[in-house]
């Protein structure tokens, strides 16, 4: 007989050899929604995947379903990415899912329609987030698949139009339940890099299962987060996706996409001959007004020769010559005459003069003129005459009669 385990021990068992299985630890499910409940408290999912001939219960924990864009509706077909397990409490075979994808035109746009809703309300979409293009981009990102014939498209274009640029490719499937986060992270390590001057996130055409991987949300948001100019070429021009309406430019197909993101280069030469002609012959106008103008500037200096500009001006000059020397000669007259006068009133004050009358001056051996009432008998003296001297012996001083009288009354 058998040993005897507990139920607990049964549940945990089962749930180690569920766990232990590598296929069950990473599968895909196709199924229909059914009995979906969303756990207002705890935010997780719980619902059962159904198809035509079995059901299995489902659970999808909040920190796995806050990144889908939609809520599952009841009946929608969806394909989901999961583990399978054992929930030991209850003994419940069940699947922990951890993405969850539509599966169905009807699914897929419900989905599509409540994440562009959703991202819509959040300004996502709104044209003042739009970034102008580079004129001249000198690298261009490209985000897509290495074999695909997207990549091949914008070579083809690049090489016509616009060899100068670089082409910076980060590679990545662009379908599939694994595309969506290589597609994000490729879109945030070019802009984190900062080598490329504007990035194209695009894929060839295809089924609308094919193209549902450029409706997630993680890459929305990513390229709402973008610094660098962000162009979306998805399908043809008919394929609408989420990343269209955030992208700065949506491009109906890749080639198209490698035109808007660069010039052509034969309308830029023409600009550039444009230019250069302008350039010439703003050069040659201005070099013939100079020419004009220094030929008549020579004209009108040939006509005015510097004596006829200097003659005028040597008559004044020599008018203000004789005025000034005339003005000079009057002034030394009248200064001459005042001399004149002025010597003539000085040469009759001085006492030379006096002696030509017949007069002389008395004065000591030493030459200092004397008084003769301050003479004293027996005193030499010299006579100074007009024509002579002589030397004199005073004899006898005689006073004046008036001078007498004069000295009476003042005793």
């Amino acid at each position: 007989m058998a040993d005897v385990i507990g139920v607990w021990a049964l549940n945990r068992y089962v749930k180690s050899l569920l766990d232990s299985d590598s296929v069950l630890a990473g599968i895909a499910l196709r199924g229909e929604v059914t009995g979906f409940v969303a756990h207002a408290k705890s935010g997780h999912w719980y619902f059962n995947l159904r198809d035509e001939k079995a059901s299995v219960k489902a659970v999808m924990f909040r920190q796995e379903n806050r990144r889908l864009g939609f809520v599952p509706q009841e009946g929608m077909r969806v394909i989901v990415r999961c583990r399978v397990s054992l929930y030991e409490a209850t003994g419940s075979f069940q699947v922990y899912v951890s993405d969850l994808f539509p599966d169905g035109v009807g699914a897929a746009r419900l989905a599509y329609e409540q994440l562009k809703a959703k991202l819509e309300a959040e300004g996502l979409f709104r044209p003042e987030h739009k970034q102008p293009l580079p004129a001249y981009p000198g690298c261009i990102g490209v985000v897509t698949s290495p074999t695909g014939a997207a990549l091949q498209d914008i070579r083809n274009v690049l090489g016509r139009r616009w060899p100068l640029a670089r082409l910076l490719l980060a590679p990545v499937n662009v379908q599939g339940l694994d595309a969506a986060a290589g597609i994000r992270d490729a879109i945030c390590a070019l802009d984190a890099s900062g080598r490329a001057d504007v990035i194209i996130v695009t894929r060839g055409g295809g089924s609308r299962e094919d193209l549902w991987v450029f409706n997630d949300e993680g890459i929305a948001r990513a390229a709402y987060a973008c610094k660098t100019p962000l162009i979306s070429a998805v399908g043809h021009e008919i394929d609408v996706s989420i990343l269209d309406y955030v992208a700065d430019l949506r491009a109906p197909t890749p080639s198209a996409a490698a035109e808007l993101a660069t010039p052509d280069r034969w309308v830029e030469q023409q600009k550039i001959c444009s230019l250069l002609s302008n350039i010439h012959e703003n050069i040659h106008l201005k070099w013939n007004l100079c020419y004009n103008g220094f030929a008549a500037a020579s004209g009108r200096l040939r006509a005015v020769s510097g004596e006829s500009l200097c003659a005028p001006r040597q008559q004044r000059l020599a008018g203000l010559v004789a005025a000034v020397r005339n003005a000079g000669a009057a002034r030394l007259r009248d200064r001459g005459r005042e001399l004149a006068a002025t010597a003539a009133l000085a040469h009759s004050l001085s006492p030379y003069a006096v002696l030509a009358r017949g007069y002389a001056i008395v004065r000591s051996e030493a030459g200092a003129c004397l008084p003769v009432a301050g003479l004293a008998p027996g005193q030499p003296v010299l006579l100074q005459g007009a024509g002579a001297d002589a030397r004199c012996r005073v004899e006898k001083i005689i006073p004046h009669k008036e001078d007498t009288h004069e000295a009476t009354q003042e005793l």
